[in-house]
């Protein structure tokens, strides 16, 4: 089965103190019982004050300070403190010693464990749902900045017959580190029913060990100061060399110096007389002017050269749509010369059918004369 282990047991001498603070040797289990004795005779008289803890310290033999952390320190202390001085009283007749007590306030009781628990007893003693109670209290805890809070709750809950155990979470409970401040509490809340255990987790947050950072800070802090001290004559530190911004020197003030023309920069070296682009001798060029091209034929434009008067249609024809193609090319006067040529060779594949068809008539007459 599971063993639970109690957070605050746990990070004892981490993150947390001892809520008593004495050392004994054969006189121990006797301090002990006088200590369980003051908690229970300071929770009884002050069952409503809202205390949360008690811590109890021993620095003589014959002297005990008692340290009570409370919400409602007015109900503690009582008008003009009578309250507060009957209780001494009554402390001191019952340890025989003389009894110190001092009083802290607790500000946020919403993030105190055992606070919280026995406020959620208190409205189950009044039959208030349970569910209710624990998830208000959730709320108030989260709405506080806490960082995780865990409510269980068991016992025969609502009246039922049979015991149960109910829990509310929210946020994270990392109960397995240490450095993790977890507080802890544990109340029990009476009714008709029977005793209802109520348990309460609270998550804060880290605590960082500030402690053992505190040697290597120390550290880091000698070896910058060592840095910074100055050295002795002729050891100056590369970074005293540079002078500091307007220590450079005897320089003359700005109002005096001559004021140059803007983009002087002193004298420079005579340029050179080529021309802008020049990037020593080339090649000789060719003397005709820029762009000029080779000569081109005299004919007009869109005039082709003279065709052949025998040929095949299909030549003929082939070559009629490659002049339309070439032709359309050009502007309009392309286009009409390319028309007017269409023409012409339809003209000529009439008179080479009209000859050959007079030739082949003459030759049938020829034949039947003789």
């Amino acid at each position: 089965m599971g063993h639970k282990v109690h957070p605050i047991g746990f990070r004892l001498g981490v993150v947390k103190g001892w809520q008593s603070r004495w050392y004994a040797e054969r006189d121990y289990k006797d301090l002990l019982a006088e200590d369980f004795k003051l908690r229970k005779m300071i929770q009884k008289e002050l069952a409503n004050a809202a205390i949360s803890r008690i811590e109890i310290e021993r620095a003589a033999a014959n002297q005990v300070t008692v340290v009570i952390h409370t919400a409602k320190p007015g109900i503690v202390i009582g008008k003009s403190g009578e309250k507060v001085d009957r209780l001494r009283t009554a402390l001191e007749k019952e340890t025989k010693k003389r009894v110190r007590l001092n009083i802290l306030e607790i500000r946020q009781p919403e993030l105190d464990a055992y606070l919280v628990g026995r406020s959620i007893a208190e409205q189950l003693e009044k039959r208030v749902s349970f569910r209710r109670a624990m998830k208000q209290a959730v709320q108030k805890t989260m709405r506080a900045n806490a960082k995780g809070i865990r409510v269980v709750v068991g016992g025969r809950l609502g009246g039922a017959e049979i015991a149960r155990t109910e829990k509310e979470v929210e946020g994270k409970i990392p109960l397995h580190t240490l450095r993790a401040d977890i507080d802890y509490g544990l109340a029990e809340a009476h009714t008709t029913f029977g005793v209802i255990g109520i348990k309460v987790w609270i998550y804060k947050g880290d605590v960082l060990p500030t402690k053992r950072r505190e040697p290597s800070e120390a550290a880091q802090e000698a070896a910058s100061a060592f840095t910074t001290h100055e050295r002795g004559e002729g050891g100056e530190r590369r970074g005293d060399r540079r002078p500091q911004r307007g220590e450079r020197g005897d320089r003359a003030p700005r109002g005096d110096r001559p004021a140059r023309p803007q983009g002087d920069r002193g004298e420079r070296a005579p340029r050179t007389d080529r021309p802008q682009g020049e990037r020593g001798e080339r090649a000789p060029r060719s003397d005709r002017p820029q762009g000029e091209r080779a000569p081109r034929t005299d004919r007009p434009r869109g005039e082709r050269a003279p065709r052949p008067q025998a040929g095949s249609s299909g030549n003929s024809g082939a070559g009629t749509r490659a002049d339309n193609r070439g032709s359309s090319a050009t502007g309009a006067a392309g286009a009409r010369n390319a028309t007017d040529s269409a023409a012409n060779a339809a003209g000529q594949r009439d008179q080479c059918y009209r000859e050959r068809v007079e030739e082949n008539r003459s030759h049938v007459i020829g034949t039947v004369t003789i």
